[in-house]
């Protein structure tokens, strides 16, 4: 997969439109791509789908509780939250942090000490001590510039395909089960849907295996998941 640097996407779940704008603009005059969605469930299906860095969350939403979002974010995904809410009391603030959320600011807010607190939790998921570009065989993955190149010719793959590839680097050596990948890159209520990981293993493996029918580093774990070989 060849890209140019993507912007870290954020989603903002809010249902005041004003807000919505206000931080559309902050982000945006900041280098942010920007989605917002006014309801819970409509950000809980864009967080799936789209699979933004960070969200930005209010707690007061017409459809569900913001707590509720965050319990259900968590069961899928350790992507930064930030709550972002008119409640101040301490117990409030205390619910959040146990529900998952990763940071709490009260409105009104400061844009600039908003993009501080964003820039901190996007840092704390980007470990320094895990590497960023990845050999085997004659195959070169960069997972910073995110271009994968095959005896130096750049190797095509789709999303789906390169998302897998990444899961699988990163926990390289380990046995990634078939229902965290499906929950990883498709989403939650996927977690049986096995049938497309193994298009995907089977399209990945004829772009960056030398035989496809004999995988020397993806390899398959029956029953179980897939497993990238050290």
């Amino acid at each position: 997969m060849t890209a140019s640097t993507a912007k870290p996407a954020i989603l903002v779940i809010d249902d005041e439109a004003q807000i919505r704008r206000l931080l559309r603009v902050t982000l945006e005059a900041a280098g942010y791509a920007v989605r917002d969605t006014e309801t819970g469930a409509l950000g809980l299906n864009d967080a799936a789908v789209n699979r933004p860095d960070a969200v930005i969350l209010d707690l007061s939403l017409p459809d569900q509780s913001g707590l509720d979002v965050l319990r259900r974010l968590r069961e899928w995904t350790h992507l930064p939250v930030l709550v972002l809410s008119v409640r101040g009391e301490e117990t409030v603030k205390i619910a959040a942090l146990d529900a998952g959320a990763d940071d709490y600011l009260t409105k009104p807010f400061g844009g600039g000490e908003l993009l501080a607190r964003l820039r901190v939790l996007l840092r704390r998921t980007q470990p320094t001590d895990a590497p960023s570009v990845h050999r085997f065989g004659d195959v070169e993955v960069d997972l910073t510039q995110r271009t994968v190149t095959k005896s130096g010719a750049p190797v095509h793959l789709t999303v789906k395909e390169y998302a897998l590839l990444r899961l699988l680097l990163q926990h390289r050596g380990k046995v990634v089960t078939h229902r965290q990948l499906l929950r990883e890159i498709w989403g939650p209520g996927h977690e049986e849907d096995t049938h497309y990981l193994r298009v995907h293993m089977a399209n990945l493996r004829k772009k960056v295996e030398d035989a496809a029918d004999q995988p020397a580093f993806l390899r398959t774990e029956s029953g179980i998941g897939y497993r990238f070989t050290v």
